[in-house]
């Protein structure tokens, strides 16, 4: 296969098989550098590959035209587990609490898939190096330069909603090599392990391409049925925080260029952004979406008033998701009790024992509260980590 690198790097191999012959070790070292050299200038200019040695993937300026910038393939572990966030502003904090989330609670290998600003890039690097040997054997990571399309719309699209949210819908395009992902918001939330989400991918049918949960359970409290100026999925819509992305279905479907039609035709009457986006094409294909129970999407609009997710009294909390930055405030504490407590967690601490431990402890402050009784009294939020067998 040597060809392939050109005729110069075959006379360099010939000159080390000179010197080694003759045993000049010295001139054997400056050539073999000068090898390693060509043969990097030669991948450059023939484009053979991506160097897989490097895990942040820059995707040049230059390179932007019309379409999105496909990242080369890469080789994953066998059965690995492809999860993808999206890291803009102040949100490098939550996403580590989230990854860890993900890890501890699961022995699959999986593949974390992260589109970051680039000021944010190093410490996503930096954080995932000093990881524990058994956790960092246990993933592979990749980190990008976030991707919009260069339609004339690339900075609204950037700002679309929350910064960066839109991301998720270009994913399909860029990561060619990956058929199917877990896509989640950057404030959501593993308390049981990724496996039992990634295991509804086999519970799709022929036709369905994603997968999320609905937007509420409650009609009197649902808020596209009551506010909504654009066609939905259903009754109530969907929640676009945690998504199943069957991405090899997803490119070979509409709907890349049915949502960038929607946004030139609803843009105005966009309250969510993206989600909304997200709505607006399965109202009208909805024979291509799976839906989630609402134990792996977890509001505070499912308990701050009564108890609407009836599944997770039964089975527990899968996921949790903190929308409205409520890890962060008062205004549900018992959210930012299981975050606090996942935050602070060591990876060598037991999840049976000390994490659950913590988490009822600080769940004991807040039983004046809907969501914080459900967590006391029915365990929703500690069920599946009590459950967990892998620590």
């Amino acid at each position: 296969m040597l060809f392939k690198f050109g005729v110069t790097v075959i006379v360099l191999v010939a000159i080390v098989i000179y010197f080694v012959g003759n045993k000049d070790n010295g001139q054997v070292d400056d050539v073999i550098l000068q090898l390693k050299d060509k043969v990097k200038e030669e991948r450059g200019a023939k484009n053979y590959g991506p160097d897989l040695s490097k895990e942040i993937h820059e995707n040049s300026k230059d390179g932007e035209a019309s379409k999105l910038k496909v990242i080369p393939g890469h080789k994953y572990k066998k059965n690995a587990i492809h999860l993808c966030v999206v890291a803009c502003g102040d949100r490098f904090p939550e996403i580590s609490v989230l990854l860890k989330s993900a890890v501890i609670l699961t022995s699959t290998p999986l593949v974390f898939h992260i589109f970051a600003e680039k000021e944010l890039q190093q410490n996503f690097k930096d954080h995932l190096e000093f990881w524990p040997h058994k956790f960092r054997s246990q993933i592979d990571y990749f980190i990008y330069d976030l991707q919009f399309p260069n339609d004339g719309n690339g900075q609204k699209w950037k700002e679309l909603f929350k910064p960066c949210a839109s991301q998720r819908l270009f994913v399909p395009q860029i990561l060619t090599d990956v058929d199917s992902l877990i896509y989640v918001d950057s404030d959501v939330l593993f308390i049981s392990s990724i496996d039992q989400l990634y295991h509804h991918f086999t519970l799709f049918n022929s036709t369905q391409l994603a997968g999320f949960t609905l937007e509420s359970e409650d009609l009197a409290t649902g808020w596209y049925n009551r506010f909504a100026r654009h066609p939905y999925y259903g009754v109530v819509g969907v929640n676009s925080g945690v998504m199943l992305m069957n991405l090899t279905r997803l490119r070979q479907s509409q709907f890349l260029s049915s949502v960038k039609r929607y946004y030139d035709e609803y843009h105005l009457k966009l309250t969510w952004g993206d989600q909304d986006l997200i709505n607006i094409y399965f109202h009208y294909f909805p024979h291509q979406i799976f839906i989630l129970s609402c134990e792996y999407n977890y509001r505070a609009d499912h308990c701050m008033y009564m108890s609407v997710c009836k599944k997770s009294e039964e089975d527990g909390v899968k996921l949790l998701h903190g929308s409205r930055r409520i890890f962060f405030n008062e205004k549900q504490p018992a959210f930012k009790a299981v975050y606090t407590a996942l935050k602070d967690h060591l990876f060598s601490s037991s999840v049976r024992y000390q994490l659950v431990t913590k988490i009822k402890r600080l769940l004991k402050d807040t039983e004046h509260t809907s969501c914080g009784k459900l967590g006391s009294n029915k365990d929703i939020f500690t069920k599946q980590l009590e459950l967990n067998e892998v620590s």
